[in-house]
């Protein structure tokens, strides 16, 4: 199956990184003796699957980012382009430097270094079966809401929660219309752009597919703040360990 579809990933490092709290911008952050972003675009250049990577960084990092690629072997980049004000408007410019031909695209945070390619493989396989899918992991802790007072108001049957993450997998075709109608949207009657949480969304909101869940990693976190660093090398380290390396 994967032998025959033409992958893309889509690699989003655009953001500032505010609340890591250091000058150096957090995709850029040494994590286990590369930046951040370099785990998340080794992950997809060892992916026999994965025939391309666009990675969508700064504008004023364009030169930055591809010297990284230089020095660490990532000849699957075929494409550095700047990202926007927003992460869905960094998405879409990462959407226009991919190929016509491409069949499916994987859109990946680039602050999630420990990818593994098992999720990898569950990603291009949903977006093969079901057109659109996103990695996710089942909740595990007890979720409440809480009323106008602060107060607990309802706890929440956790069976049905999931947590997502990314990457998010799409049929190309679907992921553009979707973005298009977006664009066009937004153009016309000034969307809420604040509801735009994550690609996904996107697809459900302007196409009638459905996002399935395939599984993901506990481990694959998102790195936010300067506590989570530190959790994602040891995560790292234990990876390691266990892979024997």
């Amino acid at each position: 199956m994967a032998e025959r579809l033409k992958v893309t990933a889509i690699v989003v490092a655009a953001g500032s990184g505010s609340r890591m709290g250091t000058q150096e911008k957090k995709q850029f952050m040494e994590l286990a003796g590369m930046p951040l972003m370099a785990h998340s675009l080794k992950a997809f250049e060892i992916n026999p699957a994965v025939g391309q990577i666009i990675l969508v960084t700064g504008e004023e990092d364009l030169d930055r980012a591809l010297q990284m690629c230089i020095k660490y072997g990532f000849s699957k980049v075929r494409n550095i382009v700047a990202g926007g004000d927003m992460r869905f408007r960094s998405v879409y410019n990462g959407l226009l430097a991919v190929e016509p031909d491409t069949d499916i695209v994987l859109i990946h945070d680039g602050a999630r270094p420990l990818l593994t390619q098992e999720v990898i493989r569950n990603c291009i396989k949903g977006a093969f079966q079901e057109k659109a899918c996103v990695a996710a992991v089942k909740e595990k802790n007890t979720i409440k809401t809480a009323d106008d007072h602060g107060y607990a108001a309802e706890t929440i049957d956790r069976s049905r929660l999931f947590e997502v993450q990314t990457p998010q997998a799409f049929n190309y075709k679907l992921i553009c219309r979707a973005y298009y109608e977006l664009r066009k949207t937004i153009e016309v009657y000034g969307t809420d752009i604040s509801k735009i949480t994550d690609d996904a969304v996107i697809v459900e909101n302007m196409t009638s597919e459905k996002v399935a869940f395939v599984e993901g990693d506990y481990s694959n976190i998102k790195v936010t703040t300067p506590e989570d660093m530190a959790i994602a090398e040891a995560l790292l380290k234990w990876q390691r360990e266990k892979e024997g390396k």
